[in-house]
């Protein structure tokens, strides 16, 4: 069994790849975007004037594949209940990482010292995902 996180971004996918190959690093697998697809969405899923947004897209970011889409491409995009957690190496990655994640976002957690971690913060990024930043003890 493989879970994988997929997001939708509401209309606003090419916009957070970019922000994810930049603080992130995050490769490119595939990316289709809705005039591309062998069969058109139904009537009224995606609204006019939508055919260059994005309809599926695969990242890797790391060792993980994180994908990703427009969606409905209805607006503002919203995640609640969950929260990705990247782990890294060491203080220097995690604070280059939350830094990153944190530009235009809102930190939750300031990153610092915890019981399990040397460095441990949480942010929500620009698009409201929720990132949990770890250095691996």
């Amino acid at each position: 069994m493989l879970v994988q996180p997929y997001l939708f971004f509401d209309g606003r996918c090419e916009e957070a790849i970019s922000f994810y190959r930049d603080a992130l690093g995050a490769e490119i697998e595939m990316l289709m975007r809705y005039k591309e697809s062998p069969e058109p969405p139904p009537p009224g899923m995606v609204p006019p004037g939508s055919d260059d947004k994005i309809m599926h897209a695969s990242l890797r970011i790391g060792e993980t594949r994180v994908m990703a889409s427009d969606g409905l491409c209805a607006g503002q995009p919203e995640f609640r209940g969950l929260s990705l957690s990247v782990t890294v190496e060491n203080e220097q990655d995690a604070e280059r990482v939350f830094a990153a994640l944190a530009d235009g976002g809102q930190i939750q957690m300031p990153l610092g010292r915890t019981f399990f971690s040397p460095r441990f913060g949480m942010v929500a990024d620009r698009f409201g995902v929720s990132w949990m930043v770890v250095v691996a003890a």
